[in-house]
């Protein structure tokens, strides 16, 4: 159950779109999963929590509809969550050394251990204390450290629509410097709307 977890941290965690490290005390935390059915295949190295999927460990919280973690021939894991409240799988972890929270969503959200990328699909938002980015795509790459952010679902840029905004939305706030300017009242609230590029 702990790669499990560590899986899903690496995956979810890591696809904040700032500079986020994960409450590293949760590591050392016991992993509980609760739902409505388990199915394991040791021999296909393939575990399925359907239904009410609640994962905890330390302050990561996990839930969704359906959990599917599977191993390859290597070692490495993959995972997808699926469903949940409103058809959202949702996580929720707090910041190393912060009183802060990583959360994000999506209809899917789906890791690959091999390839250290987090990908999450349709209706996809991700806060980090409070900035926060939006699309119908977002992929992080964990070797890289890049992200990805698009309006149309797997990476694609959705077409102007009649009456519909199809941008990426994302809010960054500022970060204080406080030797820059000390005694400086809180910095007001910066929005920025970020337009995907255009396709080739």
């Amino acid at each position: 159950m702990k790669s499990v977890a560590a899986m899903l941290i690496l995956g979810c965690l890591l696809a904040s779109p700032v500079t986020a490290s994960a409450e590293r005390a949760d590591r050392d935390k016991p992993v509980a999963i609760e739902a409505d059915r388990i199915i394991v295949d040791d021999a296909k190295k393939l575990h399925i929590f359907e239904g009410n999927v609640q994962l905890t460990q330390g302050t990561l919280q996990i839930r969704a509809e359906k959990l599917v973690v599977t191993q390859d021939a290597d070692g490495f894991q993959s995972g997808v969550a699926t469903g949940g409240a409103n058809g959202l799988a949702h996580f929720r972890q707090k910041r190393d050394g912060k009183n802060e929270y990583v959360e994000g969503e999506a209809e899917r959200i789906e890791y690959d251990g091999k390839t250290d990328k987090a990908q999450f699909f349709l209706r996809a938002q991700i806060k980090s204390g409070r900035d926060e980015v939006s699309g119908q795509y977002i992929s992080y790459d964990g070797k890289t450290e890049n992200y990805l952010v698009t309006s149309g679902p797997a990476g694609t840029i959705a077409p102007p629509s009649a009456g519909r905004d199809n941008r990426v939305r994302a809010v960054i706030q500022p970060k204080r410097n406080s030797t820059a300017n000390p005694g400086a009242g809180t910095p007001a609230k910066a929005t920025q709307t970020i337009k995907p590029p255009s396709q080739e």
